[in-house]
């Protein structure tokens, strides 16, 4: 502990302070920008209730100086003290970001609520640093509520996210740290742990994320007694060359997966994990998991996901259609800007759509967030024409790749895998199968995809040529049949208006889609 005799305390009242006032307690400043300024040894600066944003005084971001600890109201949380705002940082590692704080050293954020309103924006970002963030919030923040990189070392304690647009912390570069009983909650993805990033997760909350914890690259945190229970897709989601730590004989891990909707446990690598003493569903453990209990009990289980989409050219901006008859559907795909040339300009509506072909349609026509961290797949490097699509794609949901960490650009795509990927990726609600009594071939319908051919199905988004009542699932789809689904599926979340045709066999509800 530092001698307090060599602590100065500073105070900061958005509502009375005044920036030219000494920054005590009767005279506070305004604004935490001016308390930063003067902060040259180690020094306390106390946040009264407030937003602290630019309308206040605040110049963002604020830097948080390792001589500084900035406390707010620890025991609620930071609720009533907000600080809000984004200015440009260059990060060494990620290169210009939209932050609100960066926190160096061992500088301490405690009791305050962050929050960073611009598109892509991060709450707080850490650098080869190693802070202490407690009891705070990070929320409604445009990306992120926190990113950890480089070196980092912080120390995350007890702290809530939630509602942040795509993740509620991230862990890059070679971070490693103890992130422990905080609660992530409402987020796309509670925690996305990349690259090289190995920290202690531990006596955390994650619930009605979509995601709770997702891992990529050669991540390798340690897992231990977290709760993750009710994420709408599912808990841990393992990719690339990630291995977590999920417990040993020695040290069972007791991490509780509890009511999570498709998957408590996902490995989608093509290497083992092995989980000691974590209390998980089997029926929702996909991929090679060795499951060993405490007493022992060893239960192993494999799975394969149906193939998705991708190819290695683009989609067309001048097609030739001679009154073909997805003319309406592709028309309006190209007036909308949503489709790039083939090599020769023409559409060539009845050849086949190649996975990298589909892969770049559904990224330009929906622009998704991303729900999972993009996989690396081992045939698409990232000079392939298609690698920035394919990622978009890969981590919105809507394609993905094989067991053996293969994309396969160029196999063409089924019209199944068409349906199942704008149901999946769009995240539309599950409806009843009564609807697949339309098709006279329904029995060719595997049980895995009859949900997401109903509701497709019940939205208006299957298109059947040339009998609308023959749904063909295994057949290699057409560029003229993609294209008409893709556009009945901008349809069906209120992007455009319905084209009428007899080869839509139900017309498109209204869905809400988030």
């Amino acid at each position: 502990m530092v001698n307090s005799t060599l602590v100065v305390t500073l105070y900061v009242n958005p509502m009375t302070g005044n920036d030219t006032n000494t920054g005590s307690r009767l005279s506070p400043f305004k604004s935490l920008t001016r308390a930063l300024k003067v902060t040259k040894i180690p020094t306390i600066i106390h946040l009264e209730s407030g937003t602290y944003s630019a309308a206040s005084g605040e110049v963002f971001p604020l830097i948080v100086p390792g001589e500084a600890k900035v406390v707010g109201n620890e025991a609620n949380k930071g609720a009533g003290i907000i600080i809000s705002g984004c200015g440009k940082y260059q990060s060494p590692s990620f290169g210009m970001q939209n932050i609100t704080l960066l926190l160096v050293d061992n500088a301490s954020l405690l009791g305050v609520t962050v929050t960073n309103p611009s598109a892509k924006g991060t709450g707080i970002w850490i650098e080869s640093a190693a802070p202490t963030l407690g009891n705070n919030t990070l929320s409604n923040c445009g990306r992120e509520g926190v990113f950890s990189t480089g070196t980092a070392k912080p120390a995350i304690l007890d702290n809530i996210f939630v509602q942040n647009t795509a993740s509620g912390l991230v862990m890059a570069g070679h971070s490693q740290g103890e992130v422990l009983g905080n609660v992530f909650q409402k987020n796309p993805l509670g925690i996305a742990i990349s690259d090289f990033a190995a920290p202690a997760i531990a006596n955390n909350k994650l619930s009605e994320n979509r995601t709770a914890i997702a891992l990529s690259r050669n991540a390798q945190p340690v897992l231990r007694q977290n709760l993750i229970a009710k994420n709408t897709q599912g808990g841990l989601l393992v990719n690339g060359n990630a291995v977590p730590d999920l417990g040993n004989t020695e040290d069972p891990a007791d991490n509780i997966f509890r009511d999570n909707n498709e998957f408590d446990l996902y490995n989608a690598t093509t290497q083992k994990l092995v989980s000691v003493g974590n209390q998980l569903n089997p029926a929702l453990v996909k991929g090679l998991v060795e499951i060993i209990s405490t007493n022992k009990v060893t239960v192993s289980t494999s799975f394969s996901a149906p193939p998705t989409e991708s190819s290695s050219q683009k989609l067309p901006t001048s097609p030739q259609l001679d009154g073909h008859w997805a003319e309406p559907f592709i028309q309006a795909l190209v007036s909308m800007d949503l489709t790039h040339a083939f090599a020769d300009g023409s559409y060539q509506p009845d050849k086949p759509m190649t996975r990298a072909q589909y892969a770049v349609l559904v990224a330009i026509a929906f622009n998704p967030f991303p729900k999972i961290p993009a996989p690396d797949f081992t045939d698409v490097p990232k000079d392939f024409w298609a690698y920035s699509a394919i990622q978009i794609a890969a981590s919105g949901g809507f394609v993905g790749g094989f067991s053996d960490r293969t994309f396969r650009p160029d196999q063409n795509v089924q019209r199944l895998q068409v349906i199942v990927s704008l149901v999946n990726g769009l995240g539309l609600p599950a409806v009843d199968s009564d609807v697949l009594e339309v098709y006279s071939d329904r029995h060719t319908i595997p049980d895995y995809a009859r949900t997401a051919v109903s509701t497709a199905t019940q939205g208006g988004i299957v298109v059947n040529y040339p009998d609308p009542k023959v749904l063909a699932p295994s057949r290699l789809a057409t560029r003229a049949e993609v294209a008409a689904m893709v556009y009945q599926a901008l349809v069906v979340i209120g992007r455009t208006s319905a084209i009428k045709s007899v080869y839509v066999g139900l017309h498109s509800r209204s869905w809400q889609v988030e």
